[in-house]
């Protein structure tokens, strides 16, 4: 029987039914005989509509009801029985069968409802997450793979190979039951296969480097062989120096061949490199006529020093001894690598420039100095003398010290012949390249009158006779030049611009065309022929032609507005926007560019981005108005009526004698119902007035003036005459501003009679294009223009 009794537990916990089964004696239906209001509302319609100040009798329940300040009064029922929620006793009765939110069993009277429980205080912090938890894990354990390659690989730094390789091999342990762990928790996909590769490739270079091959080329294997691994075959490259390095030379050439299909064409620095290889491993097993053609391949696409040394050594092996005297030839040719002179500070840093001005002139300096230069000229190989003073006139050079080199080459000059001319053929560049053309002239004719056969101080003098504008007798010098030597390319090229000055546009073609197939990837002579094609009015050629220069100089950005300009001439827009946007890129501050840009941002109602191009163009010419007239042009089409006024006041206050300014000023204001309107139209008046004024008293100085003073106006206007010709580009562009939509508009009247003032471009002139630093070659180059050997001046 007790087994089926429950005690109640003594706790606090709610209880939604306590209180239903304790007596209330006002559920007592005897009592209701001696209720008054209970009678009253028999017998008549009280019940229904009870009055507001009935009497309570004094068994009636109340219920609280909270005031302005927290507090509960009592409210008495109209009948006399208990509402629902109704306290009894302190005891708060539930409104459902399911507590109400915010009463409980132990609410009190006079206690404030609190539904949220937000008189309990904040809530607890969370909980923070468990160290023991399977993410939280993985993430440790990858920290310390990480930690286990990169110890790996500083004591490989620091030569402990075989704690690197202990270290590289816990990595990979580690990393084994890392990739475990993570199948169980996420998918396959999930897992870190960066860090794999970084362990099995940290772990077969330790193998290597601990000549443990057999490992290392299984290591590797396991790497070439997934193929979740991005270009993992360029490790065919390492696994064929382990093949060479166990003189196993098939197996060698057959991975470097592999890895050398995996590279692609683009990055030809690893592809020679791998070429190298494969000759070296060719050499080692005898084999010397494929390790010619390796060398030959090298020697045609990149030549260097170490490809052609040993080709030269190939050669040799094979006793071929005309072909060993070409690869030697190319072998000289190949430049020495070495950036400057040790003397020759390489940096900015002023700590290096005081150690190199310190032992600039020391002790040890001139014992170099007297053994070199002083024993070689003692010896039987005294002109090997003069080659070294060439070379030190060269290394002055290079420092930027030409009062030293023109010493040098001033003493040179008074030596035998064969100096003489190469003397006189660097002082002529030099004078040459400081504007000082009769200098230039006189050192050129001493080279020549020296030796007739000198293909350089030929070059020379015709490029004296072409600064003084005689084209026709420097064509003659650089032909002698070409007939002397048929490979002297400067004087091939000079010709071909001496072509073009003659307007002999074929001739000049066919040079430049014979050029490029000398020089192929010279930037300079593309260029040359896309601009013979662009004068002899063949667009088509001249694009393709550029774009091959595009190719060579991609970052270049007079070509990229040179393409967009030809384009632009096509009629197609948007190639033409996307070269000279590219230009712009490169190269912010052409203004040419800048307006083309502006001008097509209107002509396709982009007015917010043409704003951009035409504040850009305002900073780079602050005294042109009109860029700052289109700047709130382009405000005022957008709709940004306020800003467009700014502009426009700004635009006044600096340029107030500009008309076309105060008149839009009048108009705005006028639209906007300023009363600024009536103050700049008197300004406008009065301005207009004074300018007409001026333009009478020029106009009657012009009348009164004499035929001399005719004259003289005369030639004036035929020089700007020649001016507009010559800024033809400038003027093409702002007559497309013109041309846009509304005459009225400030962006299309542009003219520079209302500008008073002038600019003078801060940034100097405007960067030369390629045409003009081609013709430069002509005036700097020359230092490649004197004799063969080591009196060569470098370019």
């Amino acid at each position: 029987m007790m087994q089926n009794v429950h005690l109640a537990p003594e706790t606090d916990e709610d209880d939604l039914y306590s209180g239903y089964n304790d007596y209330n004696p006002i559920y007592d239906i005897e009592e209701l005989e001696n209720d008054a209001a209970f009678q009253q509302a028999v017998r008549t319609s009280h019940g229904r509509r009870p009055p507001i100040t009935a009497k309570i009798s004094s068994t009636a329940v109340t219920r609280p009801i909270a005031t302005g300040y927290g507090s509960k009064t009592s409210l008495a029922s109209s009948i006399g029985r208990p509402m629902t929620g109704a306290i009894q006793d302190g005891v708060t009765r539930p409104m459902t069968a399911v507590r109400a939110a915010g009463f409980t069993k132990a609410a009190l009277r006079g206690s404030a409802f609190d539904p949220l429980s937000q008189s309990r205080g904040p809530a607890s912090p969370l909980e923070a997450k468990k160290k023991d938890s399977p993410e939280e894990k993985i993430k440790q354990l990858e920290k310390e793979v990480n930690e286990l390659v990169e110890e790996s690989c500083i004591a490989n730094s620091c030569g402990d190979l075989k704690l690197a390789l202990e270290k590289a091999k816990d990595a990979g342990r580690k990393e084994r039951v890392l990739v475990r762990q993570r199948e169980q928790v996420t998918t396959p996909e999930n897992i870190n296969l960066d860090l794999t590769y970084s362990v099995l490739f940290n772990l077969a270079s330790q193998y290597s480097v601990n000549e443990m091959y057999a490992e290392a080329l299984n290591t590797y294997q396991v790497i070439v062989k997934n193929k979740m691994f991005s270009n993992a075959g360029i490790l065919k490259m390492n696994m064929g120096n382990i093949y060479l390095k166990q003189r196993n030379y098939s197996k060698a050439i057959k991975f470097y061949r592999m890895a050398l299909d995996q590279v692609p064409s683009v990055n030809k620095q690893m592809r020679i490199k791998i070429m190298q290889n494969i000759g070296v491993t060719f050499i080692q097993a005898g084999q010397y006529s494929d390790a010619i053609n390796s060398y030959e391949h090298i020697m045609s696409m990149a030549p260097n020093l170490k490809a052609g040394y040993n080709l030269t050594i190939c050669y040799f092996a094979i006793g071929d001894r005309e072909k060993m005297k070409k690869a030697f030839q190319k072998l000289i040719t190949v430049p020495l690598e070495i950036d400057e002179d040790k003397y020759i500070s390489p940096s900015d840093d002023p700590h290096t420039n005081l150690v190199t001005e310190a032992i600039k002139n020391d002790h040890l300096r001139q014992m170099e100095r007297e053994r070199c230069v002083e024993v070689v000229k003692a010896s039987q190989y005294v002109e090997l003398a003069n080659d070294l003073e060439i070379n030190k006139a060269v290394t002055y050079l290079r420092q930027k010290d030409y009062n030293q080199a023109v010493e040098i080459l001033k003493v040179l000059e008074k030596k035998d012949s064969r100096v003489k001319s190469a003397a006189a053929t660097n002082l002529s560049a030099l004078y040459y390249m400081g504007k000082d053309f009769a200098q230039a002239s006189s050192y050129a004719d001493i080279a020549v009158n020296s030796d007739r056969y000198n293909p350089a101080a030929l070059t020379n003098k015709g490029n004296t006779v072409f600064a003084n504008g005689d084209y026709e007798k420097a064509a003659e010098f650089y032909k002698e030049a070409l007939r002397n030597d048929s490979s002297c390319t400067e004087a091939l090229y000079n010709i071909g611009l001496t072509y073009e000055k003659l307007n002999r546009l074929d001739e000049a073609l066919d040079c430049f065309l014979k050029l490029h197939a000398i020089l192929r990837n010279s930037a300079e002579v593309l260029y040359q022929i896309a601009n013979i094609y662009e004068l002899m009015e063949n667009p088509s050629q001249a694009i393709e032609w550029l774009m091959q220069v595009v190719s060579v100089i991609p970052t270049d950005p007079q070509v990229l507005s040179k393409l967009g300009e030809l384009y632009d001439r096509e009629g197609d827009k948007s190639q033409a926007f996307q070269y000279y946007y590219e230009s712009y890129r490169y190269f912010p501050c052409n203004i040419e560019v800048i307006e083309w840009l502006g001008a097509y941002y209107i002509d396709t109602q982009f007015w917010e981005k043409a704003i951009q191009y035409f504040e850009r163009a305002s900073l780079i010419q602050p005294t042109q108005v009109k860029w700052q007239l289109m700047v709130a042009s382009c405000f005022r089409r957008s709709g940004n009526y306020q800003k467009a006024l700014d502009t426009y006041k700004d635009t006044h206050r600096k340029f107030p004698e500009n008309v076309e300014c105060l008149r839009f000023l009048v108009r705005l204001c006028t639209d906007l119902g300023l009363k600024d309107a009536q103050e700049y139209a008197r300004k406008l008046k009065r301005l207009e007035k004074m300018k007409e004024i001026r333009e009478q008293r020029i106009k009657s100085g012009r009348d009164g003036s004499g035929g001399s003073r005719g004259k003289r106006e005369g030639s004036a206007s035929g020089d700007s005459g020649q001016n507009y010709s010559a800024s033809s580009k400038g003027e093409r562009l702002s007559a497309r501003l013109r041309a846009l939509p509304g005459t009225n508009e400030p962006y299309e009247s542009s003219s520079n009679k209302e500008i008073d003032a002038s600019y003078v471009d801060p940034l100097g002139p405007q960067i030369e294009r390629p045409k003009t630093a081609a013709k430069k070659r002509i005036d700097e180059d020359d230092f490649a223009d004197e004799e063969l050997g080591d009196d060569l001046l470098p370019e």
